[in-house]
């Protein structure tokens, strides 16, 4: 069985948005094995900015997305399973990459509460930007040469 391509693409298209001077932006699908703040989660989905300034410690490897960041001032661990990640994209142009969830077949993971639905947006306290909205309707690639 060989290992899935998904984390190889998450991590280059992290790598073609920040050579971009691009702000990299993760669609998150929140279950019980992911562990963000549930208080930024609506409709069991989370945009979380992974750019370098808005993160600490981040790591992409094959199973996890793991990093720091600060929600409203407070530092929280973040932990994702590749298989929950959605989409990772530019906050800038759009452009990116949608992904199928895989759930199932999780590594074994931190100790995780319930997740809890809010209303609240995602907020970056270190860089006073709004929460990037996810696009509506079907997603389009545009093919990046």
């Amino acid at each position: 069985m060989s290992a899935s391509t998904k984390p190889y693409m998450i991590r280059a298209l992290y790598e073609w948005c920040t050579d971009n001077g691009h702000t990299p932006f993760l669609v998150v699908w929140v279950d019980e094995h992911a562990d963000v703040p549930r208080e930024y989660v609506k409709n069991n989905e989370i945009v979380l900015n992974i750019a370098a300034g808005a993160t600490q410690n981040l790591r992409i490897d094959n199973e996890w997305v793991s990093f720091s960041a600060r929600f409203a001032g407070v530092s929280r661990d973040i932990w994702v399973p590749v298989g929950n990640v959605m989409s990772i994209f530019a906050r800038e142009t759009g452009e990116g990459m949608g992904f199928e969830v895989e759930l199932g077949g999780v590594p074994e993971s931190p100790v995780l509460a319930p997740v809890v639905a809010s209303e609240s947006e995602p907020e970056d306290s270190r860089t006073d930007e709004p929460a990037v909205p996810r696009p509506s309707g079907r997603p389009s690639l545009r093919i990046v040469k």
